[in-house]
């Protein structure tokens, strides 16, 4: 069942988002993306637009989810199309709109031209952005759906190490993995990876029926959901034993993830608490096999931006933002390592959601 915010929730987000909208003198947003849609209304369907004005919230959709936007966003007007586009430009009109802000990164290339087409009158300005990062920042009650999603994943854990043993297959590992998650929440948080021996070298790697093998490495990378609010962790393991080589690299990435634990503060960019990591792992001599960014912020999508954690990182980090630490070293024909926490960014540092123990297991 869809979690209902409550109309002071709705209320407080959307003065916020107005707040945006007369900072860059556009009259009104149009609101396409999903979770966008979900963090202003509550509304979780997957068709229909937002548009939201100084004076007026809007839910555009058509029969199919006009019930369950009355129960799910207080606050909106409902309103039901036929032809999305033509509804739209009656709203647009009927409210004195001159200047609309759009997602420029959801709005394709065919329906801008429509949108155009339909309202002439209308100055369109890509505001791309806004409403990410009102999101970055998380109230209470996301904390609350995000630490028990969190937890599910670490009781997840527990439950999958039972079955990883030599000559399971990656496939089998993921799907009891996935069941699990099933079972405890609204379902994994994204496509669950396991990647063992060779095949840890791939950073997203889908599982197979390879079979684990004893002296593996096995990479697992999962989440859960909670009212829509997602979790992700990493843990790597070895089958039967693990040799000097495994262990040098488990250890190297866990001396660059307790640095990116540490180096998480408020004020810092992105770029900042990466490098504090990736140094660790280019002092090692393994900085070329440590290709993607140190973390991504984590909420109602699974990846956030901002925050953003990697050499490109410019966003600064702030209390109650929600960040993966996830550095990993992945060695084209041995295997790899990664290991992640999720974490909520405080005044203090950083506060650890992911709790399942990060020493080096020998399971199987």
């Amino acid at each position: 069942m869809a979690y209902c915010r409550g109309e002071a929730q709705v209320s407080g987000r959307l003065a916020r988002l107005r707040a945006g909208l007369r900072e860059r003198g556009a009259d009104a947003i149009l609101v396409f993306g999903l979770e966008n849609m979900r963090y202003l209304s509550g509304f979780t369907g997957d068709s229909g637009a937002v548009l939201i004005s100084e004076t007026a919230a809007v839910l555009i959709t058509d029969f199919r989810y006009v019930e369950q936007a009355r129960e799910e966003a207080p606050g909106f007007r409902i309103v039901k199309h036929d032809d999305f586009f033509e509804t739209l430009a009656g709203e647009v009109r009927g409210l004195g709109l001159r200047s609309l802000a759009y997602e420029g990164d959801k709005v394709s290339v065919r329906r801008f031209a429509r949108l155009q087409e339909v309202l002439p009158e209308v100055s369109w300005v890509d505001q791309n952005g806004l409403v990410e990062g009102l999101r970055a920042v998380k109230d209470e009650e996301e904390l609350k759906f995000i630490a028990e999603a969190a937890a599910i994943a670490d009781q997840a854990f527990t439950h999958i190490l039972q079955y990883v043993r030599e000559g399971v297959t990656e496939r089998e590992i993921a799907l009891e993995l996935e069941w699990y998650l099933k079972r405890h929440s609204e379902g994994p948080a994204f496509t669950t990876i396991v990647a063992s021996g060779p095949r840890g070298a791939l950073p997203h790697a889908q599982p197979t029926d390879k079979e684990l093998r004893r002296g593996e490495l096995v990479v697992l990378d999962w989440g859960a959901v909670v009212n829509g609010y997602h979790s992700d962790m990493t843990r790597t393991v070895a089958v039967g034993a693990a040799d000097a080589r495994s262990r040098e690299i488990y250890e190297i990435v866990l001396r660059a993830q307790l640095a990116g634990l540490e180096a998480v503060r408020p004020g810092r960019c992105g770029r900042e608490v990466d490098a504090v990591a990736r140094e660790v792992i280019a002092a090692a001599g393994y900085g070329e096999y440590f290709g993607h960014g140190l973390g991504h912020g984590v909420g109602l999508a699974i990846h956030e931006d901002p925050p953003r954690l990697s050499p490109r990182g410019e966003s600064l980090l702030a209390a109650n933002m929600v960040v993966t630490v996830e550095p990993g070293i992945y060695l084209p024909g041995f295997g790899g390592v990664r290991i992640e926490d999720l974490v909520v960014v405080t005044d203090e540092g950083a506060r650890r959601l992911s709790q399942s123990p990060k020493d080096l297991m020998i399971v199987g």
